[in-house]
């Protein structure tokens, strides 16, 4: 049963951003995966939604005369992972999108929805944390850029106000270019399950030395996070099998997380660890079991 009491659809970006100044209790919905599913749960009653899945303007993918990067919030999964400007600069964002769902959920949930619903789990936000993603926030009458690592507050919350749209997911080309990186999840399921941990990396390096390093983790506190000890500790860190797995021991600093059905607090310690260690020998070309 889905509890919807008034549906509307934009047009275009203006028409959505006036219809949310004169609605401020609307909620949006994009691909509809998170917000039709709690409906259908019951956790929203009356619903007023206003899709915005007809907004071309917000479903595209540019690189600017700087080389920044420009990633609509309606851009779905599949989109994203198939991408050649994502493929060509970026390739972490679209293995982190290739980890969520199946092809059914990954045809239609988009990026924007995926940030906006302010969970942990969200494959997406790890690698948009370590690329240092900015989200260009509108209403009718301004906008302002956010750091990702300001978006999220809380277990599912986010900062944006009732009359607020993300129109714009922004990586510049300083905070890419020169960088690899990799995605690595743990989950119950081989597929089609969400994140006991999800952990990003990317990073420069020189084959004897990591000059730059950038670790975000999925489910390891309340919102995803940074880990700001391991990456002092690998900037300039001479590669070693050694230096590696003690810059991955520093990751449990920085995290947060607690027992849940879907792992204890010392198995997701462990998780964060074993793949932080993985990435990173991944990335350097040194073999990731050893």
């Amino acid at each position: 049963m889905f509890d919807i009491a008034k549906y509307y659809e934009a047009k275009t970006l203006e028409d959505a951003l006036s219809y949310l100044k004169a609605n401020p209790d609307v909620r949006v919905i994009a691909g509809g995966t998170d917000v039709l599913l709690r409906i259908r749960e019951g956790k929203i009653s009356n619903a007023h939604l206003m899709g915005i899945s007809f907004i071309f303007a917000l479903k595209t993918i540019t690189e600017d005369e700087q080389g920044n990067l420009h990633i609509g919030p309606m851009m779905t999964f599949t989109a994203i992972e198939e991408n050649e400007i994502i493929l060509k600069h970026i390739p972490i964002l679209a293995e982190a999108v290739g980890a969520i769902g199946g092809p059914q959920i990954r045809n239609v949930a988009t990026i924007g929805g995926n940030v906006c619903n302010g969970a942990t789990s969200a494959d997406s936000a790890s690698s948009l944390f370590c690329l240092n993603a900015r989200l260009k926030i509108q209403t009718a009458d301004s906008s302002r850029l956010v750091p990702i690592s300001e978006f999220y507050v809380g277990p599912g919350k986010v900062i944006l106000q009732p009359g607020e749209l993300v129109t714009d997911i922004i990586i510049e080309k300083k905070d890419y270019d020169g960088y690899t990186g990799t995605y690595k999840k743990f989950a119950q399921r081989s597929a089609m399950d969400i994140a006991t941990i999800g952990c990003a990396v990317i990073l420069k390096h020189d084959g004897k030395t990591i000059s730059d390093i950038r670790i975000g983790l999925g489910v390891a506190a309340p919102t995803p996070i940074r880990c700001t000890d391991a990456e002092n500790i690998g900037r300039g860190m001479t590669i070693s099998p050694e230096n590696i797995d003690a810059m991955a021991k520093a990751t449990i600093t920085n995290m947060r997380a607690r027992d849940s059905w879907r792992g204890s607090k010392t198995f997701r310690e462990h998780l964060v660890y074993e793949l932080t260690k993985r990435a990173v020998k991944k990335l350097v070309g040194l073999p990731e079991e050893e």
